[in-house]
């Protein structure tokens, strides 16, 4: 029977990352994964926008790193990925939009992010065709961006297999055996893998996984639709976020961008959560979404939508990801809770894994890295607005 340095739950934005670097770092890894290939789960469900503008240090090192990874992936790895470096833009009309991207400034400003408030005019021309009524400035951060979570699993699943790691799909993991504190093998239904440490990168269903150690790991899945349009003309290189909230109080901030191949992509936030696992798309996303966009950007207005979809979101109390280890059982590492946000997060959640298991110190500075402890308090901070 083989025996594993590290086993990974969950081969999809996390997960993948996650096993790539710890085999980069020399170790033995096994990816065990329920569905039947890579990217299956919440990834493929994915916009594929990166940005490191948040407001929190931890996700800015976090996407800090992503982006490193995902804007040279052509030149390190030799595959296309879709990288469009278009930036992020947040457009504002009103003064409380104003305000709030005022004032996370500083501290995007800390951590050395490439981002600005420019007045109407620049995001006129970074948007083009924008609604110019009442439109007050917005910040613009041209190093972020944006690209193809499909093809981004597909690459890591390359060269994961190239280092050697073990992927063993339709698998779902059963029991988590630990003996003494402390973990030595994974089971599934078809097998039992013996490993030294495993990584919970289970996504919405990482609560699940939590409780075959004995934790009750507060992450709890959210569910949000997205679409994707037929391609257009290339004009727009930003992905855009409008942070107001929409009509028919049924929406908060919505997103959208035009990713590499000319198709628009869009999102949004409901108002109120659809907490569980339910993915059959709605009656009413396409309706919200379609006065959204075209009072935005109204040239839009003969955008045909092709396809939509729902994807979990495995949210936390406090809208942070949960890393590290838990302490007891002794090998359990947590990589969960990414809000949404886990495929822009992936990189970055990996190669901290990956050095916190091979060295005992994380990638980030330890203190930034600490905020994100399973043992903080929860009941701290809320949810960040500008997911």
């Amino acid at each position: 029977m083989d025996s594993y340095d590290a086993i990974v739950i969950g081969a999809g934005s996390v997960g993948l990352p996650c096993a790539f670097y710890l085999a980069e770092e020399g170790l033995r890894v096994g990816v065990v994964e329920k569905n039947a290939s890579v990217g299956q789960g919440e990834n493929k469900a994915a916009i594929g926008g990166a940005r490191a503008t948040h407001s929190q240090p931890a996700k800015i090192r976090l996407c800090q790193e992503s982006l490193r990874v995902f804007s040279s992936w052509n030149e390190t790895h030799g595959d296309d990925v879709g990288w469009k470096g278009g930036g992020y833009c947040f457009p504002a009309y009103r003064d409380a939009e104003e305000k709030t991207l005022k004032e996370i400034l500083p501290i995007q400003k800390k951590f050395e992010l490439d981002i600005d408030w420019v007045d109407a005019d620049r995001i006129k021309e970074v948007i083009p065709g924008i609604n110019p009524d009442g439109l007050r400035g917005g910040t613009y951060s041209p190093g972020d961006g944006q690209v193809s979570p499909l093809l981004v699993a597909s690459s890591y699943q390359r060269l994961c297999e190239a280092r050697g790691v073990k992927f063993f799909f339709g698998e779902e993991v059963v029991e988590i055996p630990h003996r003494g504190g402390k973990i030595n093998a994974v089971r599934t239904a078809k097998g039992t893998y013996p490993c030294a440490h495993v990584v919970n990168a289970a996504g919405p269903f990482a609560r699940e996984v939590g409780r075959m150690c004995g934790l009750d790991i507060p992450v709890v899945p959210d569910s949000h639709e997205a679409g994707i349009s037929a391609p257009v003309h290339q004009f727009l290189e930003p992905l855009v976020v409008d942070l107001r909230p929409g009509p028919l109080g049924k929406s908060s901030n919505f997103y959208f961008g035009q990713n590499s191949e000319g198709r628009f992509i869009f999102c949004y936030t409901p108002s109120e959560p659809f907490v569980g696992t339910e993915k059959r798309s709605t009656s009413e996303f396409v309706s919200i979404i379609g006065r959204r966009i075209i009072d935005l950007i109204p040239r839009l207005r003969n955008l045909l939508v092709r396809r939509c979809w729902r994807g979990l979101y495995p949210m936390t109390p406090d809208g942070t990801p949960i890393l590290g280890s838990p302490g007891e059982p002794g090998g359990l590492i947590l990589a969960v809770g990414t809000c949404g946000q886990g495929f822009m997060m992936g990189p970055g959640v990996g190669r901290n894994i990956a050095k916190l298991v091979a060295t005992g110190r994380p990638l980030m500075e330890e203190e930034i890295f600490e905020t994100m402890s399973f043992h903080r308090d929860f009941s701290v901070g809320k949810l960040e607005a500008l997911r």
